[in-house]
C-alpha cells in the first residue's frame, strides 16, 4: 500500500491566484482523513491535484515519495477518484459502469462481474444493477460512483462529497464502507462539508481563505 503526501502545493485553475496556498499534508496507509470547509474552499481543488488531474502551480504531489504526474500516471499508482459529479456514463447501466471501469484497468471480464457484484451489493443497489444511470434516483447514483470506486480497490481512495445526496442510513453505509477501504489498507481522503461524516475520520484538515488547517490532527 502507498502513502500520499502534499509538499507545499499552491494550487489553482490557469493564470489565476491560486485557489490554495502553500498546503501540505501526508495520508497514510490504514487513514481514513476528512478534508472539510465552507463551499468553495477548496476541497475538489486538493482532491483534482492528489488524483493528477490539476498540476499544482507550485510543490508537490507525491506517492510513495515519487512525484505524480498525469492522471494517467496517478491511476497507474494506485489513486482512485470517486468524483462530486460521479462521472458516470448516462448511456451505460450502473452494472456497465462498473465493469467497464474495472477492465479498462487490466480485471478480467470474469473478475469484472465478480467485483461488480460485490460492489452493487455493498453499496444496496443489489436488483437496480441493470437500469441505466439515468433512470436512477441522484442518490442512487452516487452510490453506483461509490461502487465503482470500491470495485477498483485502489491503494489510495479520493471520495469527494460522495454523500451528500444520502439519507442517514447509507451515509452511514457509505462512511463503513470508506472506513473498510482503510481497514485494508488504502490511504482514504474524503472530501465533505458534513461534520457528522469527518467526525468518523481519524483526521480532520480543514480548508478556509486559501489555507489548510488541521481541526483535529
Amino acid at each position: 500500500m502507498r502513502t500520499l503526501a502534499v509538499e507545499n502545493a499552491s494550487i489553482g485553475y490557469g493564470a489565476g491566484e491560486p485557489v490554495l496556498r502553500n498546503v501540505s499534508v501526508s495520508v497514510r496507509p490504514g487513514e481514513l482523513l476528512a478534508v472539510t470547509g465552507p463551499s468553495g474552499a477548496g476541497k475538489t481543488t486538493l482532491l483534482s491535484a492528489m488524483a493528477g488531474l490539476l498540476p499544482p502551480a507550485a510543490g508537490r504531489v507525491l506517492i510513495d515519495g515519487a512525484p505524480v504526474g498525469d492522471r494517467d500516471h496517478a491511476v497507474s499508482l494506485g489513486v482512485v477518484l470517486i468524483p462530486q459529479d460521479n462521472g458516470l456514463a448516462a448511456i451505460l447501466t450502473a452494472a456497465e459502469n462498473i465493469s467497464v471501469a474495472m477492465i479498462a484497468t487490466g480485471r478480467t471480464p470474469a473478475e469484472a462481474r465478480r467485483g461488480t457484484a460485490e460492489a452493487v451489493e455493498q453499496v444496496g443497489l443489489t436488483g437496480h444493477g441493470d437500469q441505466l444511470i439515468e433512470e436512477l434516483s441522484g442518490g442512487q447514483q452516487q452510490r453506483t460512483a461509490v461502487a465503482r470506486g470500491l470495485a477498483l480497490r485502489g491503494d489510495v481512495l479520493l471520495a469527494d462529497e460522495v454523500t451528500s445526496e444520502l439519507d442517514a442510513a447509507n451515509r452511514q453505509r457509505v462512511i463503513d464502507l470508506l472506513r473498510a477501504e482503510a481497514t485494508r489498507g488504502a490511504a482514504v481522503v474524503f472530501a465533505t462539508h458534513d461534520p457528522e461524516a469527518a467526525a468518523a475520520c481519524d483526521r480532520e484538515l480543514h480548508l478556509r481563505d486559501g489555507q489548510a488547517d488541521w481541526a483535529r490532527a
